[in-house]
């Protein structure tokens, strides 16, 4: 019986992720719209931008094959069970050891490359500049997330999500260097991966400068809509990974009770809520960089990321 319900929770917790994604990107238009004094649209605004996509006709190019077609429904099922996966307010639940950082990555990295393949499968020169800016950014952010990975095993001595919250919850793990380089090497790949400022700005259509957007400027109907959703699930993601591992307060065990998983939701709003503020209050306060210095700016998170590595290996004490 205590099996089931454990299953129940780890599928709303599935549930859960999805719903709040389109939630989570009007939070933060809506925040963003306030500092520069607009009104800005409703946080509910991205599920009327779904729901209206969904009612219309998919247009396809002539030149489009069957993997330009399939490819949405591919990104959003690899970035929807790699958001799955992170614990979010309960930890210990029957998949919890499919959490795996290693595997969060490898499941990302698939999705990123369904996504170049599709803008490169039409044939359009905005695709195929998209797919490379994108190929570039990959060929930085994954080796500095990996180095992130790295520095937590290291310290915790396992990738599993769950036995490193545990793990941050210790009172001895303390202020370290290693874990500071490790979160701001987690930052600003987020931020890349993610197609925020500095790197990349959502909300223009810049061909010059964009790199997502050139990618899906093919698709419409429920494929563009797979594709949004996608992308907002991503940034769910990448901030339920960093409240997962370097704050895991209020999160409830596998079994606690209905009163535990409840101050869990709220704890996991909270952290949401939070997240989506500083984001605001960064994109807002600084300017997009030009596109080829995007590498200098991966190549310093990857720099952060081998120097925390580093740090552990010359003391576990850092």
């Amino acid at each position: 019986m205590a099996l089931t319900a454990d299953h129940g929770v780890q599928g709303c917790q599935m549930l859960l992720t999805l719903l709040l994604a389109p939630l989570l990107t009007g939070f933060v238009r809506t925040i963003k719209a306030r500092l520069l004094r607009r009104r800005g649209p409703t946080p509910l605004q991205p599920y009327r931008d779904l729901l209206k996509l969904l009612r219309k006709d998919v247009v396809l190019a002539d030149s489009a094959s069957w993997l330009f077609r399939v490819a949405p429904y591919l990104i959003f099922a690899a970035i929807w069970v790699a958001a799955s996966l992170v614990p979010t307010f309960a930890s210990g639940l029957p998949f919890s050891w499919t959490a795996d950082l290693i595997a969060i990555v490898a499941l990302l990295g698939t999705a990123r490359f369904f996504l170049a393949l599709a803008g490169l499968d039409v044939g359009t020169s905005f695709g195929g500049i998209g797919a490379s800016r994108e190929m570039m950014i990959a060929s930085l952010a994954e080796p500095a997330m990996l180095m992130m990975v790295f520095t937590l095993s290291l310290l915790a001595g396992t990738t599993e999500l769950s036995a490193v919250a545990r793990f941050m919850l210790n009172a001895d793990v303390g202020l370290r260097v290693s874990l500071a380089l490790a979160l701001l090497a987690l930052v600003m790949v987020a931020i890349a991966e993610n197609a925020r400022i500095p790197v990349d700005n959502p909300a223009t259509h810049l061909e010059l400068t964009m790199v997502h957007e050139a990618m899906v400027l093919e698709y419409s109907g429920r494929h563009l809509a797979l594709i949004e959703l996608a992308a907002s699930l991503k940034l769910l993601l990448y901030l339920s990974l960093t409240a997962c591992i370097f704050a895991p307060w209020g999160m409830a065990t596998a079994g606690a009770g209905f009163v535990n998983y409840l101050v869990g939701v709220v704890a996991y709003l909270v952290k949401l809520a939070a997240g989506g503020l500083l984001l605001a209050l960064f994109e807002t306060s600084i300017a997009k960089m030009r596109v080829f210095r995007v590498g200098e700016f991966l190549g310093a998170a990857l720099m952060l990321g081998l120097l925390g590595t580093l740090l552990l290996f010359v003391s576990r004490s850092l």
